[in-house]
């Protein structure tokens, strides 16, 4: 698996791959600790062992509560215009809203993982792997932004990077529905063209 994982890091833009050599146990000095609930470690490993998808959806739903409480309240301000513009699909201003929340609280990590998302929403690949990056240098085990980083390979055909990063999800979240519904789109849709 690490070898398969050092020859996929090899496809990737170097922006994103800090992040999947943090999450994998390999050493990163740059990996920042964003998101230090005391209760996320526990949560993580309630996920590791969750029975079923049921269960591991209500621990992620948990575990997402944490990663979008913002750290102070102009932040949290920050945070709730984005997710009402993109609500109402002002993705220009949120867009706008993401890159000052960014600027003014770097080391959030839901902050770079919020604007990826928009970037992907809008068509731009390279910035949203660049945001996934930095969200996962503040949080390495952030399941959405690898799924993320998946969905933007999928877009361009590079379906063995896109495996990788979702078999990379299911080692925090072997229950994930998501990331198993896309792998086997991959083996079985894509897989003559992998």
């Amino acid at each position: 698996m690490l070898h398969r994982l050092r020859s996929t890091l090899s496809l990737l833009p170097m922006a994103c791959t800090i992040g999947l050599l943090a999450m994998n146990g390999i050493s990163s000095h740059a990996a920042l600790a964003d998101q230090t609930a005391p209760e996320l470690p526990g949560l993580f490993e309630q996920l590791r062992e969750a029975s079923d998808e049921d269960d591991a959806r209500a621990i992620e739903s948990r575990i997402w509560q944490h990663w979008m409480t913002a750290p102070d309240e102009p932040s949290e301000l920050l945070m709730s215009q984005i997710n009402l513009a993109m609500a109402a699909e002002e993705l220009t201003l949120a867009l706008a809203l993401c890159d000052e929340l960014v600027e003014s609280t770097p080391d959030f990590a839901e902050g770079w993982n919020r604007r990826a998302t928009l970037h992907y929403m809008m068509g731009d690949s390279d910035s949203s792997v660049a945001d996934i990056r930095e969200t996962l240098v503040r949080e390495p085990r952030h399941f959405g932004a690898i799924s993320g980083l998946g969905l933007i390979f999928m877009r361009h055909d590079n379906f063995d990077a896109a495996l990788d990063a979702f078999e990379q999800v299911l080692v925090i979240s072997p229950s994930s529905a998501s990331a198993r519904m896309n792998i086997d789109y991959i083996r079985n849709e894509a897989g003559t063209r992998i």
